[in-house]
């Protein structure tokens, strides 16, 4: 048995910081990352590593990043939904 509860419902469980990131900066781009979450890791000389830093070192960053990440799979959820023809 493993010391982890299993979190089957938790889209957040075993997803990387780094992957969590790399999505977003694909679906945002850095501007539009930089837009939704003030961070000077995203707007000035922004990449995957120097923003990890910042989030590893800065809990309320990285708070704001996750919820962002969740909010963007519910609008994904939603589009795919609304897209399916009835």
């Amino acid at each position: 048995m493993s010391d982890t509860p299993a979190q089957p419902r938790n889209p957040l469980h075993g997803l990387t910081l780094e992957a969590l990131l790399t999505e977003l900066v694909s679906h945002y781009g850095w501007d539009g990352l930089a837009e939704r979450v003030q961070l000077r890791c995203f707007s000035i000389e922004p990449s995957i590593a120097s923003s990890l830093k910042v989030l590893r070192k800065t809990p309320w960053a990285r708070e704001k990043v996750e919820s962002l990440y969740l909010f963007m799979l519910r609008e994904r959820d939603r589009a795919a939904r609304a897209s399916k023809p009835r």
